[in-house]
């Protein structure tokens, strides 16, 4: 059955949204990589995240394109290692143009976290998460 799954996600500039996720620690895939699209490879097990030119995504979809400004599509949630990890990449995002919508704070008692949406108002969570202090 299924091998593998990657999420498809447009964006208004693949340069633009490229140089905004490489200063936040991202890597690429560049031999998939065309004059509108890229392979971001996110984790350990480098989960494909391919940013496709509105249009093109919009003729795979065969859909609109959620206004980011009013709602979310999807809250994209990845782990860290740290809770200083977690307050490392908010600053990057912050940095590199994102917008910072959670600082960074703790959660539940056994989770840190924080959000932020990239350059086209993709919702990120980042997670560091201590089951040591998950409640029975």
């Amino acid at each position: 059955m299924t091998k593998q799954i990657w999420l498809n996600l447009p964006v208004k500039d693949v340069a633009k949204a490229k140089d905004f996720f490489w200063k936040i620690g991202f890597s690429f895939n560049e031999q998939h990589d065309t004059p509108s699209s890229t392979c971001m490879v996110v984790g350990e097990n480098n989960f494909v995240v391919m940013l496709f030119e509105e249009m093109l995504f919009s003729s795979f979809s065969q859909n609109g394109i959620v206004d980011t400004k009013s709602g979310s599509e999807v809250l994209i949630s990845i782990d860290a290692e740290s809770r200083e990890e977690v307050d490392e990449l908010a600053k990057k995002a912050e940095e590199a143009g994102g917008t910072v919508f959670a600082p960074p704070a703790e959660s539940q008692g056994w989770m840190y976290g924080c959000g932020f949406a990239d350059l086209d108002g993709h919702r990120w969570n980042v997670l560091f998460m201590d089951f040591s202090k998950l409640p029975n």
